[in-house]
């Protein structure tokens, strides 16, 4: 998925893709990882759809784990760092401690019993993957949110799948900044809940 990036990654994508026939680029004007991710759900072709992060903090040989024969009965798997059998390699102290406090307030505003909501790794039955999308809207931190917020509005079972998962230092988040924004999409996705905006 090319989604405006200003770097070489539609030529490595294209060089790939010639050797590869899986593999195709695919061009979403729309800046925001939720742009993103919408397009490529809705241009997926398998039984499941799986998303992940670029910086696969999560080794790729770990998607077994949330497909048949070992999982399949979900509408939506979710990687996650809590819980038994999850392992975090490398994470600063000052970054597991914001982490668990978000996760906190999601739980509080938004999201009761879902304990790692932020982890980009996740998996959907085509179906549901698709019905879900149709109603997310966030391009920001509040994406993840959202999108699961739906998938438990619209009566979609979700479980969490413990990994292995490792800290990249090179992170985006901006810790003066990006932790307010955080939170005031959560509290975006509650009003939009109570509002009726994910009802069918």
């Amino acid at each position: 998925m090319d989604n405006n990036s200003r770097d070489r990654t539609p030529d490595i994508v294209r060089a790939f893709a010639a050797d590869h026939p899986y593999a195709r680029l695919i061009h979403e004007g729309r800046q925001g990882k939720g742009s993103a991710v919408r397009a490529g759900i809705f241009a997926g072709r398998g039984d499941y759809l799986f998303i992940c992060d670029a910086d696969l903090a999560m080794p790729i040989a770990e998607v077994n784990k949330f497909l048949p024969p070992q999982r399949e009965d979900y509408d939506v798997a979710i990687a996650s760092r809590e819980g038994p059998g999850a392992r975090r390699y490398g994470e600063p102290a000052y970054r597991h401690l914001m982490g668990r406090v978000f996760n906190l307030i999601v739980q509080i505003i938004a999201l009761p019993g879902v304990n790692d909501t932020q982890c980009g790794f996740k998996c959907f039955r085509r179906e549901a993957g698709r019905d879900v999308f149709r109603w997310q809207s966030m391009n920001g931190f509040g994406f993840d949110v959202e999108m699961l917020f739906i998938a438990r509005r619209q009566g979609y079972r979700i479980i969490e799948v413990p990994i292995n998962w490792y800290y990249d230092p090179g992170s985006t988040v901006v810790l003066w900044r990006d932790p307010f924004r955080m939170v005031r999409e959560v509290l975006q996705v509650r009003l939009n809940g109570w509002r009726g905006k994910y009802d069918k």
